[in-house]
């Protein structure tokens, strides 16, 4: 493929704005042992939100990068689930739906000292701290000391409490992939009622602070809700969620971030002077489990799993190309994900599209400013990028940083944004969008 030059490349003196403007948007976030990805929006701190803010506070201060996570370690559960949602207690409880008065997280046995929700995100924090550590100098062995065991309990928890058939990890909610709305959810979720009496006791807050035409429908939302209130209601509890729950599915992202985040683990081992082949066999289990299961030759990408109909969901979503990050996957299976990738479906590296659009551009549902329905987000353009790295498409992979730093720089610190014109939607000043210009940047230097 030969790539052409995008217009309006980012100068040398604007990249140093964009970084000055970046650490002032993470500085503003900050409230005093985490980041909140919005003060407006969302403004507790979000799991996996904070491994990718601690990849760029590394490089402003490697000692507030491990405190932001320490912090979200702080709230791990006793079963080893870390939480989506840390919530701060100085935030009053309407300031977000749905706060810790409807999650109930104290009501649980081992549930932490401070209010959580109840479901998990992606296990991206454990590349975030072998990045981290070497940063620390003589404390980041420290730092990887009591970081170390609460990576593993996350492992052992998504691998003990979360596997179905084929040892690959399924999800409980749509919010858990990190990817709330993507049309791969269409299918399972439509076997969940959508009761909008529920709305006659739940407000939701993000249509306060964004369009309505950019946030998930309220048919979507009303099955949030529903599924969140069943998962509550019975206590938390994986065996009946697996066995009951009315929607369970096998997401690609989920499984390489965690086949990837066991690699990180060796690596941390490694410097601990631990063990570390555990977990290289348990990230080779991983991808060959996903390669034997979610692999589709057709659709030319992953694709996600419906548990319950045992149905493949052939959507192309941005979920189905992320696991190029790891390095165990077959030579064929790398070319058709690059092949994709490069293809209608994507056309990244084309000079009219912006990053990796996070659903399939061809495909009628394709919507570029709702969420996860079409838009580029910063966080899977980068994870795209790292995994072209790691396949030795590098060209390629600056192209994406690129248009990551050009989206900035065009539309400023959003939330996500249009593939095609680069305009900004979602809520603005989102923390993870500049942690990883900051994070990008540095790269470059």
């Amino acid at each position: 493929m030969v790539l052409t030059a995008k217009p309006e490349t980012p100068t040398r003196g604007e990249h140093d704005r964009l970084l000055r403007e970046a650490v002032r948007v993470l500085l503003r976030n900050w409230h005093g042992h985490a980041t909140v990805p919005s003060r407006s929006l969302y403004p507790h701190q979000w799991s996996w939100d904070s491994a990718f803010i601690a990849l760029g506070l590394q490089h402003i201060s490697a000692t507030r990068a491990a405190t932001e996570l320490l912090s979200l370690f702080g709230a791990q559960w006793a079963d080893g689930r870390v939480p989506q949602i840390v919530f701060n207690p100085a935030v009053p409880d309407d300031a977000y739906f749905p706060g810790p008065s409807v999650w109930r997280s104290s009501a649980i046995d081992g549930h932490p000292p401070i209010a959580t929700s109840g479901i998990i995100q992606p296990p991206v924090h454990a590349v975030a701290v072998a990045s981290i550590v070497p940063r620390l100098g003589e404390r980041g062995l420290r730092f990887a000391e009591r970081a170390y065991p609460c990576l593993v309990d996350l492992n052992a928890y998504i691998r003990n409490r979360r596997t179905v058939d084929g040892g690959l990890a399924a999800l409980v909610h749509p919010w858990e992939t990190g990817l709330d709305n993507s049309p791969a959810w269409d299918h399972p979720l439509a076997a969940v009622p959508a009761d909008h009496t529920l709305f006659e006791t739940y407000t939701r807050r993000d249509v306060a602070h964004a369009g309505v035409g950019e946030r998930p429908t309220d048919d979507d939302y009303a099955r949030y809700i529903r599924l969140m209130l069943m998962y509550r209601d019975h206590g938390y509890d994986d065996d009946w969620v697996r066995a009951e729950g009315e929607f369970l599915v096998v997401d690609p992202t989920f499984n390489a971030l965690w086949a990837w985040s066991e690699l990180a683990l060796a690596e941390i081992a490694r410097r601990l002077g631990r063990d570390h082949d555990g977990h290289l066999a348990e990230a080779a289990r991983i991808t060959a489990a996903m390669a034997e299961r979610l692999w589709s030759e057709d659709r030319g990408l992953f694709v996600a799993c419906d548990v319950r109909s045992g149905r493949l969901l052939p959507e192309r979503t941005v979920a189905g190309l992320i696991p190029v990050i790891l390095p165990g996957l077959p030579p064929k299976v790398v070319a058709a994900l690059i092949a994709t990738a490069t293809g209608e479906a994507f056309r990244i590296g084309a000079p009219d599209v912006h990053g990796v659009p996070s659903f399939d551009l061809t495909d009628v549902r394709h919507e570029p400013r709702r969420y996860w329905r079409g838009p580029t987000w910063l966080n899977t353009t980068w994870l795209v990028a790292r995994g072209l790295d790691v396949h030795g498409h590098h060209e390629l992979a600056r192209r994406l940083d690129d248009d990551l730093v050009g989206l900035v720089a065009k539309s400023g610190f959003r939330e996500y944004f249009h593939p095609l014109t680069g305009r900004g939607h979602g809520t603005r000043s989102f923390s993870w969008s500049a942690a990883l210009l900051i994070h990008v940047l540095a790269a470059s230097d």
